[in-house]
Formats: structure tokens, C-alpha cells, sequence
């Protein structure tokens, strides 16, 4: 290990910085992520590659839901200190709407989108579900209900979700167990919606969700008032 170049990164100038994963048998570019300082010396200590996400704000190992892991076989620093390169054995593929790279959208041409390799099942619903939502937001808003919201505004996307919450309500009082499931549905889509809109991931109210256990609804109150 070169341990030399490694302590040449500037982690308190830049705490995130980028990292191209390169395919290391066939050269293709996988993907684009950041790391950290505790994330990169997880990659070097197991040879297998670790990020932070940005949207998420915590470490993630890639794979760790799919099992679509990179076993890190080169690390190279750029000239500058503030790139990271890796060169990994994709173990499945690399991104996660099951495409071998990320890379997928060619611009300077038109082009058909190629195959998906794999379908992943590992990915929660809201996970899914979300990434599909922030695809959505260049559609064509003729084609794409989503897209049709996020050209609408915030108004609109609110009004739904708005909505859509009396509609589940009015299903709770009512007593209808099959139109408390469906209108749960809508507004959690909706919901979904507006979190891609202020591009909050839904991970996010899930490690909410994650502190709050243990608290009473007192505690859980009075945190958020000292805070």
C-alpha cells in the first residue's frame, strides 16, 4: 500500500470526493459515488468498496442490499488528490435499475436502452419506488403522471398528497379494510412524490423512524424542542 499517496489526500478540504469504479476485466466505467474518509478506509481495510451517500447521509457498502458487491482489485489517486479510481470484479451488476453500468443514457445520439441484466428483488418498495419517481422527473409530462406533478409544482404535489390523506381517513371511518390499503397506497406514492420533489431520499425518515425507537412520544417531543 502506498501509503504515501493516500495520506496526500486533503480529507478536511474535501471530505467527500468522487470515485469512478472501472470494470477491471473489460475497462467499462460501472458507476460514479463519493467517499468519506471512514468509507475509503473501510474499502482499503476489506477490499471490498464502500461509499457515502449523499442523499442517504451515511455509509453504504455497495451490495449490501442487492449483493451486487465490487471486490476492489486497483485504487489509483489522480494527479490532483481529489479522485479516487477504483478497479473492482463487479460481482452482478452494477446499477441499481439492473443495467450493467450506470452509464446507460447516450446523449450525443439517439440510442435504444440496453437490456436489463438483472432484476433486483433486494431493494424495499419506497427504495424502488423512488428512484422510478426521480426518473421521472425529465419525462415527458404527456406520458408520465409523475412528470405531469413535478411540472405542475409544489402546489399541485401537495394538494394530492393533501388529498389523498382526507381520502385515507374517510377509508379508516368507513371501516373498509381493502379502501384502507388502497388509499394507504396513494398516499404513501404520493408522499413519495413530494419527498423526490425537495430530493429527500425516503431512507432518510426511515432512520427517523430508526431513532425514535426505544423513546416515548414525550421523549421523542422534547428532542425535538431542545433541538
Amino acid at each position: 500500500m502506498n501509503k504515501e499517496l493516500i495520506y496526500n489526500i486533503d480529507w478536511d478540504k474535501n471530505q467527500l470526493i468522487p470515485v469512478v469504479v472501472q470494470d477491471s476485466d473489460n475497462g467499462q466505467v460501472l458507476m460514479l459515488a463519493y467517499t468519506n474518509k471512514e468509507s475509503f478506509d473501510l474499502t482499503l481495510k476489506t477490499k471490498f468498496a464502500h461509499f457515502y451517500s449523499r442523499s442517504r447521509k451515511k455509509l453504504w457498502k455497495k451490495g449490501e442490499q442487492s449483493g451486487n458487491t465490487q471486490e476492489v482489485k486497483e485504487i489509483y489517486l489522480d494527479c490532483d488528490s481529489d479522485t479516487i479510481l477504483l478497479k473492482v470484479k463487479q460481482n452482478g451488476v452494477a446499477c441499481h435499475t439492473g443495467r450493467v453500468s450506470c452509464f446507460f443514457n447516450r446523449v450525443d445520439i439517439p440510442q435504444k436502452l440496453p437490456p436489463i441484466e438483472q432484476t433486483i428483488e433486494n431493494y424495499s418498495v419506497s427504495d424502488t419506488l423512488y428512484h422510478i419517481i426521480l426518473e421521472r422527473k425529465k419525462a415527458d409530462p404527456k406520458k408520465s403522471y409523475v412528470a405531469s406533478l413535478f411540472k405542475k409544482g409544489e402546489n399541485t404535489i401537495l394538494k394530492k398528497v393533501v388529498e389523498e390523506a382526507g381520502e385515507f381517513c374517510f377509508a379508516i371511518k368507513d371501516s373498509n379494510e381493502k379502501e384502507i390499503v388502497y388509499e394507504a397506497a396513494d398516499l404513501l406514492f404520493h408522499s413519495l412524490v413530494a419527498l423526490g420533489y425537495k430530493n429527500i431520499n425516503p431512507d432518510l425518515v426511515k432512520q427517523e423512524l430508526q431513532r425514535r425507537f426505544g423513546l416515548s412520544g414525550i421523549e421523542e417531543k422534547n428532542s425535538r424542542k431542545d433541538g
